[in-house]
């Protein structure tokens, strides 16, 4: 896949946003190909465990690309519900899923890491949902995640003035789990990652689906 990186580490599965130039920014083929790389992880039974990341550090995913939103008016309903599938994917997921945030987490890159069951930040990392600066609203599920996270009205006062936030802010707003060092970020996420995986399976599915 051209956009996506998959890789294996014993019982951790790794998806990687692959597009530095563009700070790893969602286009439809990037959705698309990381909606089929979890339902590949979903069914192998290799993997207990999938971490979703970005390359470069610069970014995890710095929203969707702007450069498609002027052909968005054209496509049909259904197409558009189709781009948007990986967040539906992730959600329902019988693994577990942790976001593992090294840079700019924005729109719609918000959405997809609340669509995980963890996030872990670097200290660095700016999160947001600055939609309204440009006229839209978070709709791939930022209007019901992030308040069901942070509460409505912190989640209201994002999205109307569209700021970003610190990743301490993120933590102590309850949205990240563990905010670590970027240099220590990939062995601490993967120390979670393995803690969970050693888990009986069984019990894991039935605590995350419960």
């Amino acid at each position: 896949m051209a956009n996506i990186l998959v890789e294996k580490k014993g019982k951790i599965g790794v998806v990687t946003v692959n597009r530095p130039e563009q700070l790893n920014s969602m286009n439809s083929a990037t959705r698309n190909e990381m909606a089929i790389s979890f339902e590949d992880m979903e069914t192998d039974s290799n993997v207990s465990v999938v971490i979703l990341t970005g390359a470069s550090g610069k970014a995890f995913i710095a929203g969707a690309d702007i450069k498609e939103f002027a052909e968005m008016n054209l496509r049909t309903r259904e197409e558009m519900n189709q781009d948007w599938r990986v967040n539906k994917v992730i959600s329902e997921m019988t693994k577990p899923v942790i976001a593992m945030i090294d840079g700019f987490c924005l729109g719609g890159g918000l959405e997809i890491a609340m669509a995980c069951d963890l996030r872990i930040s670097s200290e660095k990392s700016k999160l947001g949902q600055p939609e309204i600066n440009i006229g839209i609203i978070p709709g791939a599920g930022g209007t019901q995640r992030l308040p069901r996270l942070i509460g409505e009205g912190r989640a209201m006062e994002m999205i109307l003035t569209g700021r970003m936030i610190t990743a301490e802010e993120a933590h102590q707003y309850g949205i990240v789990n563990f905010v670590f060092d970027s240099d220590e970020l990939e062995a601490k996420t993967l120390e979670i990652a393995n803690t969970i995986a050693n888990k009986s399976p069984y019990a894991v599915e039935r605590a995350k689906n419960a």
